[in-house]
């Protein structure tokens, strides 16, 4: 979804692992944060990214973030904006695309029909937000969002969640190390040619269960393994 925004907009996407400390925005330059939502809420590498980064400015800047969610996409505008803020950078909008939800402890994403027509979807939707970014529309445009005291009681169900204790390793893992290599936290390392588990919470991205070739990894008690694997094509 970023490359596709920045494709559009004439700019270019970047990742948030690639940049160390500082943004320096041009004058007229777009800044624009694109981000899953997780629990309701920002995911953590977003929300740590957002408190250590500085913002050098010029004028003329359009700032927005755009949340992808399966459910709703919570508070994560506004709490993108606060964040922002902080950093002296006033936040012009926030949307929000529904895309599928690859939380698979819950969500079934074995039906490829399925899926296929909800990224459809969620591709018009794309369309539609960049019109509106084109327009330079202003304020909080999030769809099923929450209010902002939402996170409160969120906060704690996400950092349970987050313990790398949930995820077990089946014995298909092949230590190919695709895991580890994509962890954003590098929660994750090859020992003895498989995969281990080093810090007892990660980011919860279910990157390493979804790219797994032999779907080696699962979360509690298996019902992802029925629910199956998700990456975008």
């Amino acid at each position: 979804m970023a490359k596709t925004l920045a494709a559009a907009l004439q700019e270019e996407a970047v990742s948030i692992l690639d940049i160390r400390d500082e943004i320096s925005l041009s004058k007229g330059e777009h800044f624009g944060l694109v981000t899953p939502t997780y629990f309701w809420e920002l995911p953590k590498p977003v929300r740590e990214f957002l408190e250590k980064i500085e913002i050098n400015q010029t004028e003329d800047h359009y700032s927005f973030v755009i949340a992808t969610f399966g459910t709703t996409p919570g508070c994560t505008g506004e709490e993108a904006r606060r964040l922002l803020a902080a950093k002296g950078l006033l936040l012009d909008a926030a949307y929000s695309i529904r895309m599928p939800d690859n939380w698979t402890v819950w969500f079934d994403l074995s039906d490829s029909a399925k899926v296929a027509k909800q990224n459809e979807k969620a591709d018009r939707t794309i369309e539609k937000v960049l019109e509106r970014i084109g327009k330079q529309e202003q304020g909080n445009h999030m769809f099923l969002r929450t209010p902002y005291f939402t996170k409160y009681f969120t906060d704690a169900a996400f950092s349970k969640a987050r313990m790398t204790k949930n995820l077990h390793l089946e014995e298909s893992c092949i230590g190919c190390g695709i895991c580890a290599k994509n962890c954003p936290v590098s929660a994750i390392e090859i020992k003895d040619g498989k995969a281990v588990w080093v810090k007892e919470q990660c980011a919860l991205c279910f990157g390493c269960l979804h790219h797994c070739p032999k779907f080696a990894i699962q979360y509690g008690n298996n019902a992802t393994k029925r629910h199956g694997q998700y990456v975008h094509e």
